[in-house]
Order: structure tokens, then sequence, then C-alpha cells
């Protein structure tokens, strides 16, 4: 079944809140009016180009058949998903990519299967990663930085209030668009969840304390890997990167919030990053109070 929707209208007079609590009704409206994926193979679909291969597939460029539109496709083998014991996270990926609308965020266009093979239709974002551009400039000055890292914060503030916690941010998960904006990709770790939970996943260098120690966790865990994620935007490399070697010394120097704040770093700048990595979860909070 096609997915086509438009992407919300943001109105400019309307207040914040209030555009939250509208995107979070619909939210609702397609997380809880979920459909299977038709056995249409590619049918409505022309494969123009491979772009790449990840771990569980291959991503396609594909133009709709009748039209002019070019997507990605991801095409992913049944066999292997479950070889590698990945259908939940399949499956729950393509429920958050169905239910979320949010102009930072990349959404389901169209997905179908046929009998080896599952392919999620997404939308076409071709500029590339934030990584490969990060390590092709180095360093972002923090005007630069706060471009990026402003998109993010408001794409964390939306799947929080849908009650989604990402999980996985890191600059190889933001795509960037022929504009120059952000799209954050790779719901895989995404869950939706009201309270606490406490599975193990994400990547080493971001992970907060309390997963580390293997503690129930909150919502909190995506603001102090934000914190991580503006430290590496401007410094080059995240605050625990020197010990990435020895995983058991990275782990304990994030226990305890152990890392040195470059000298170049602006006050503001010191500030946003303290407020983020705070070990103690009460206290963590982007500057103007949201969390």
């Amino acid at each position: 079944m096609s997915q086509h929707t438009t992407q919300y209208v943001f109105n400019s007079k309307e207040d914040y809140n209030i555009t939250l609590d509208n995107m979070s009704r619909e939210f609702e409206e397609r997380w809880n009016h979920q459909t299977q994926s038709p056995y249409t193979n590619l049918e409505n679909y022309i494969t123009r180009a491979v772009l790449g291969n990840g771990s569980f597939g291959t991503v396609m460029l594909v133009r709709e058949k009748g039209g002019k539109n070019y997507y990605a496709a991801k095409m992913m083998s049944k066999e292997d998903l479950v070889r590698l014991k990945q259908v939940a996270h399949v499956h729950n990926e393509k429920h958050v990519l169905n239910a979320a609308r949010f102009p930072f965020l990349i959404y389901l266009v169209d997905s179908t299967k046929c009998f080896d093979y599952l392919y999620l239709i997404l939308p076409l974002v071709n500029g590339g990663e934030l990584f490969s551009y990060h390590r092709r400039v180095r360093k972002f000055n923090e005007k630069h930085a706060r471009f990026y890292a402003a998109q993010v914060a408001l794409a964390l503030e939306y799947m929080h209030r849908m009650h989604l916690m990402y999980r996985d941010l890191k600059p190889e998960n933001i795509l960037l668009d022929q504009r120059g904006y952000i799209k954050i990709t790779d719901f895989g770790f995404t869950k939706r969840v009201d309270g606490r939970t406490s599975t193990l996943c994400g990547t080493p260098e971001y992970l907060a304390p309390e997963i580390v120690q293997l503690r129930p966790y909150n919502k909190s865990v995506d603001w102090w890997a934000f914190g991580i994620l503006v430290y590496e935007f401007v410094a080059g490399r995240s605050p625990f990167a020197i010990h990435n070697r020895d995983v058991i010394l990275m782990y304990s120097k994030i226990c305890v919030c152990d890392y040195k704040m470059p000298s170049y770093f602006t006050a503001q700048l010191r500030s946003l990053i303290e407020s983020l990595m705070q070990v103690d979860t009460t206290k963590r909070k982007l500057e103007r109070g949201r969390q």
C-alpha cells in the first residue's frame, strides 16, 4: 500500500506546542492503523541504480512508474533478517517510519514484499551523510554546528513528544538533503515507551552512563547523546574517542563523565554541553529547560 503523504505544513502564527499536539494526534492515527505490505515486489517502480550496500540489505535508486519521482528502495533479504535475528528490528523500524512525519526525519513512502525480500521505499536524500561531510572539513565552527544541532534538537523533541526514544544518535545516522538540511535515518533502535526501558543498545562512544551501567533509563539518554554530538561537531571527535581502543576504560570514563573540554569552546557551548552531559539524569536538559 502506498503511503504517499505530504509533510506537515507549519504555521508561524501557531504556538509550537499546539503544532506538536496536532502532530501527536496525526502520529497516533498512523501508529494505530498499520497495514501489511502487499506482495507487489517493485512492480510499481523502475530500478535505476544501486546506491549502496549495508549490513542487512541493498539500497537502490528507483523511479515510480507513470511518474517522475525518484526514491530510495531498501531491499532486505528475509532469510538474512531471520538468520541475523533482525526481524523485530525491521518491523519496529517500519512501524516508526510509517507513523513519524517531521521535516528532519526520514519517513516511509511505501512498503512492499515478495517471497524472498522486503522493500522499504523512502525519500531520496541525495546530499550524503553528515558524517562524511564532517570528516572532510574535520571541524565545524560553532555557527555551523548550531545550524545542524538546532535541527537535531527539534527532531528529538518531536520524537519524545511521540513517546519515541531514538537511542542511536551519531553523525552516520544523519543525512543531508540537496538544500543542506538534515534528515535523521535508521530507526532500528527506536522504541516507543512511556517510562523506562533497559535494553543495551546504541554506539559505545554515545552511550549514556545509565545504559553502560545496565540501569533502567528514559528518553534523557538521547539528550546525553546530543551533547556528545554537539561536542564532536566542534571538536572533530567525540569526548571519549581517545579511549575507544579500550572499551572498558571508555565506559568507566563515561560513567563518571570524565572528559576534557577544548579551550577554544565558547562559554555558551561549554554551558550547553555541560547541561546535557550530566550523570544525574534529573539535571540533564537543554538550556531552554525542555527535555
